[in-house]
């Protein structure tokens, strides 16, 4: 008898000992980011909380069938195993409840930036940009903005490849918005084709100390488009994203002055 009990013990203990790391690994498998399945192929989230439910509930059946029959589990252990199983799934879907409020906030704020956009369309804009378009009806304007009065200033203007085709210098430049023309022509005089030219603009204090003015775009908005969902403002001949845009003024003709 003592012998059938011993071995019986044994195998019991076995068992169980197998049924606590399936059941430990079940619930780092309900943790862990990516779960896979028996055969270590990777599992989809729904599919990932059915298995771990069904799981669960026939690993806690072997257990309760396999225990030491003199050391049953005691209530205050399954119901501490129940209740962390319970408290895994509830953490669970609070985090999907999560994502879905993400989700839809982010649709949703997207939506009324898009439904906003259409209303600057004929409406004047500023916008943080270094970059002027060429084309042959116009003449850029290059603006920049100097936080203190500068004996020099030199606008740099480059091709697409980075190389510097012009220079243009101001001298006694105030403080504040200031702008620039540009004709199109590099520095021997020739029209530069239609395209984007960037803009790098440096200064001279009356110190002699060399400072950096920001640039930034002015002008009227004449279009909407739109790129994987995000609205761009066609203004000047760029395409300016949304969330550049710093300032909005009612757009007013500029009248040149007639000479008596």
């Amino acid at each position: 008898m003592e012998l059938w009990y011993r071995e019986h013990r044994s195998i019991c203990t076995s068992k169980q000992t197998v049924s606590i790391v399936s059941h430990r690994e079940l619930i780092m498998g309900i943790m862990s980011p990516i779960a896979t399945d028996v055969n270590g192929n990777p599992i989809s989230a729904e599919s990932r909380k059915m298995l771990g439910k069904d799981d669960f509930l026939k690993l806690l059946i072997t257990k309760l069938t396999h225990q030491d029959p003199l050391k049953p589990m005691e209530d205050e252990a399954f119901v501490a195993q129940l209740a962390q199983f319970s408290s895994l799934e509830q953490l669970q879907n609070v985090n999907n409840s999560l994502e879905n409020s993400l989700e839809w906030d982010y649709l949703q704020m997207q939506t009324i930036n898009n439904t906003m956009a259409t209303n600057l369309i004929g409406r004047e804009v500023k916008a943080s940009y270094n970059g002027v378009y060429l084309d042959a009806d116009n003449r850029p304007t290059i603006s920049f903005n100097s936080p203190q009065y500068a004996q020099r200033v030199d606008v740099q203007i480059l091709d697409i490849n980075g190389t510097v085709i012009r220079t243009i210098t101001e001298k006694k430049v105030p403080p504040g918005s200031n702008k620039i023309e540009w004709d199109g022509l590099d520095q021997n005089g020739q029209r530069m084709g239609e395209g984007y030219y960037s803009i790098k603009v440096s200064a001279i204090d009356a110190n002699g100390e060399l400072f950096t003015p920001s640039t930034f775009l002015q002008g009227k908005v004449n279009g909407i488009i739109y790129r994987e969902g995000a609205a761009y403002l066609q203004v000047e001949g760029m395409e300016i994203p949304l969330a550049e845009i710093n300032a909005i003024h009612e757009y007013q003709e500029e009248t040149e002055e007639e000479e008596i």
